[in-house]
């Protein structure tokens, strides 16, 4: 296979030792790599010929078999490179370097060569030369910049345009990009972007090159420049298969395909295996030849794009590291790995070397979606997880060891839970998705299902924590409904289509119990965030100064009174009478009941306190959801004082944060009382079942508003917790007016 059908061009670095400074080209590489970049390019005007070479093998560790490597100008210094064994794919050359025909005589067939190209002579240069002489161009500037002072014109993205529509090879444009660029060259023709700055000079080389990876992968367009030739683009996120076959259509390639198109993909298969099975269990395997699968897999890649690749069932050693050489060479921009190693009675299902081969092949994954025994043998670990905890850390140490994301699935541990947890080491992020265990036994191809779904909805989101939140509520509708279907004697498949089939449409819209877990997990930092805030702290032993707690009762009163009109709003908005009376009655509560306990803390002089700049903030925010006369967003904009109030209030109670905070002793417990009371609890609860039941039925634009609005709502209450210990507060002994 030509190395020409395996070049990803959709981020390529261009590498600035200078911009790179102290912590050197290979370890900026490494971390951008690791961010997304998929071509390397190292440019170093003025490195020795020996000192390039050594760059080379350095940068060959970086890169370790993740991204193309190519050399700008140095074409003799790549062909040694290449005579000594080093990976080094090819060379990229400018219009003043060696001639690209020398180039290609040089390197061979095998090799990438990309040429710079910015104006209509150099097109008809390059028409001229023999077919696969050049297998992509350079295309810049985009804008000025000073990577490169002696540059041409900047061409802009219509000019870019013009260039990409007057030639059949691949662009990337380069020179001055920025990730807000990127959606717009992407529409107007471009195969990729070449950045240098952005990413060498940056503080953070991996975000900074996983925010144009994102920035590439996400499918928004804005509308066009002005003149700029766009040619169709995809819309439908292509996703391949690479699994065995389940003749009963509940596992393998047919979920497979089943769980793509019905969370918006165009599904692809490659089988690595043929079942005799059904819902009771599989009784033969035959496994073709490699040579077959790799042909099959060539196949794919020499005429079509593909935007995600899902992996299940790979039977052996051999079809393991045929797999592994193929990822290699084509470097999909998405892959999610299931790995098929042990059967849900426990059966191993590989032998040892396939095992390590299997191993070998996770570097070359972006997510793994293992079960928990499979988990604990990819981990190292004695033995699988009996607790939820227990299978987090044997997932945060895979992703550790690894560098690969984890996603932790806790169905397996019985009870009445049935959590999933996305972990990356990498960015020491953990997200965890809440979710009670749906009673079916409809959960044939559960695994085969979610993976393909997750790949699905990374390659159209472009976003990993959206994709599983996604994929995740896809799956339980399908498993809710999944008997329906009276699909053989055993464990029968979920039902891929139950949202298309129920509601006419591709959109699958969440229950209120799904919009409650997806949005309180949604804000699971700010939650920590006010955990670990002194003032909160302070308060839950008894230790926070008296003064800065009757500053936060001061601008509590004042947010409380503006509190109570925008309550009121909302129950003059409300489209039933059940929910006018809901918040009716809680804007009487916010003036007679809690006002009352705020003036038997402070007094009742008359005068009110300035607000502070976080309670101005808030009142500001909460003021325009109401002014839009825009009753979902409004709501959601009001139910973080509920959750978050009544949470911690249960929890300080409860004695999570030290002695329990309802003793006599505690100099707070009379207000702590008031959000640990069960009436305020049971307002919660018909807060968030207003809320979550109006998003549930809301469009899915209009849900998006309502859960920005929750979110910025929630930061607006870490700032105002906040605010006490960080705003100048009122000096000791003056009297706080109410």
């Amino acid at each position: 296979m030509s190395a020409r059908r395996a070049l990803d061009l959709s981020l390529t670095l261009v590498t600035d030792a200078a911009q790179c400074g102290a912590r050197g080209v290979a370890s900026v590489v490494a971390d951008a790599v690791a961010g997304g970049v998929r071509t390397v390019q190292l440019r170093d005007k003025a490195a020795s010929d020996t000192e390039v070479l050594r760059q080379l093998e350095a940068l060959a560790d970086a890169i370790d078999g993740r991204a193309t490597l190519l050399v700008n100008d140095r074409l003799e210094v790549v062909a040694a490179a290449r005579r000594a064994g080093l990976p080094v794919d090819g060379v990229h050359l400018g219009q003043g370097d060696v001639p690209v025909l020398r180039a290609r005589d040089v390197l061979g067939a095998d090799a990438i060569v990309g040429l710079t190209a910015n104006t209509a002579a150099h097109l008809e240069v390059v028409e001229r030369m023999p077919r696969g002489t050049v297998d992509y161009l350079g295309v810049g500037v985009i804008r000025p910049t000073a990577t490169k002072p002696d540059h041409p014109p900047a061409l802009g993205i219509e000019g870019f345009a013009r260039i990409a529509a007057a030639n059949p090879l691949p662009c990337v444009a380069i020179g001055g990009v920025r990730a807000e660029d990127v959606a717009d060259l992407r529409a107007a023709g471009a195969a990729g972007v070449a950045v240098v700055s952005a990413v060498c000079a940056a503080a953070d080389p991996r975000a900074a090159a996983q925010e144009f990876a994102r920035a590439w992968t996400n499918r928004e367009r804005r509308p066009a420049a002005s003149g700029a030739v766009r040619p169709p683009q995809a819309t439908v996120p292509r996703v391949l298969s690479i699994a065995g076959s389940d003749p009963s259509g509940g596992a393998g390639i047919q979920a497979d395909l089943k769980a793509i198109a019905a969370t918006g993909g165009y599904g692809m298969a490659v089988i690595t295996a043929l079942t005799a099975q059904n819902t009771r269990g599989v009784r033969a395997v035959h496994v073709p030849p490699a040579t077959f699968l790799a042909e099959q897999l060539d196949a794919i890649a020499d005429d079509i794009a593909v935007d995600a690749v899902k992996i299940g069932m790979l039977a052996n050693t051999e079809v393991i590291r045929t797999v592994g050489d193929w990822l290699a060479r084509t470097r999909p921009p998405v892959v999610v790995l299931d790995p098929v190693m042990v059967a849900t009675s426990g059966d191993r299902l590989l032998d040892a070397d396939a095992e390590a081969a299997l191993r070998d092949l996770l570097p070359h994954a972006d997510l793994v979606t293992p079960n928990l025994a499979e988990l604990a043998v990819l981990a190292g670990a004695d033995a699988p997880a009996g607790t939820w905890s227990e299978a987090i850390a044997q997932a945060e140490a895979l992703s550790a060891t690894t560098g690969v994301r984890v996603l932790a699935k806790g169905g397996h541990l019985g009870g009445a839970d049935a959590p999933d947890a996305l972990v990356d080491a990498a960015s020491a992020r953990l997200v965890e998705y809440p979710g009670e265990r749906i009673a079916t036994t409809a959960t044939h191809g559960t695994g085969c299902s979610l993976s393909s779904a997750i790949a699905t909805r990374r390659a159209a989101t472009g976003d990993w924590e959206t994709a599983v939140a996604e994929a995740r509520r896809w799956l339980r509708e399908s498993l809710r409904h999944g008997e329906t279907l009276r699909v053989g004697g055993g464990h029968g498949p979920v039902h891929h289509f139950a949202g298309l089939w129920e509601r006419g449409g591709l959109a699958t819209a969440p229950t209120p119990a799904e919009v409650e877990a997806d949005w309180w997990d949604g804000i699971a930092d700010v939650r920590r965030g006010i955990d670990e805030l002194p003032f909160i702290r302070g308060l839950a032993d008894g230790t926070l100064e008296r003064e800065p707690f009757r500053f936060y009762l001061a601008q509590d009163a004042l947010y409380l009174r503006d509190y109570a009109r925008v309550l009121a709003v909302a129950a003059a908005l409300a489209p039933d009478a059940t929910a006018q009376a809901f918040w009716a009655r809680s804007a009487e509560g916010a003036i007679a009941g809690e006002l009352e306990l705020h003036r038997s803390w402070l007094g009742r002089t008359t005068a009110p306190p300035d607000p502070a700049p976080a309670t101005t903030a808030y009142l500001d925010h909460l003021a325009a959801a109401g002014a839009r006369v825009d009753y979902p967003v409004l709501i959601a904009a009001l139910l973080p004082c509920f959750q978050l109030y009544a949470d911690l209030g249960a929890r300080l109670a409860a004695g999570e944060f030290g002695p329990a905070a309802l003793d006599p002793a505690h100099p707070y417990a009379s207000w702590l009382a008031t959000y640990a009371d069960p009436g305020f609890a049971v307002a919660n609860r018909q807060a968030i079942d207003l809320v979550s039941a109006t998003a549930a039925h809301a469009t899915p634009e209009v849900r998006e508003r309502m859960r920005r609005a929750h979110r910025r709502s929630s930061e607006h209450e870490l700032a105002f917790f906040a605010a006490p210990l960080t705003t100048s507060a009122i000096a000791p002994g003056e009297e706080v007016p109410a």
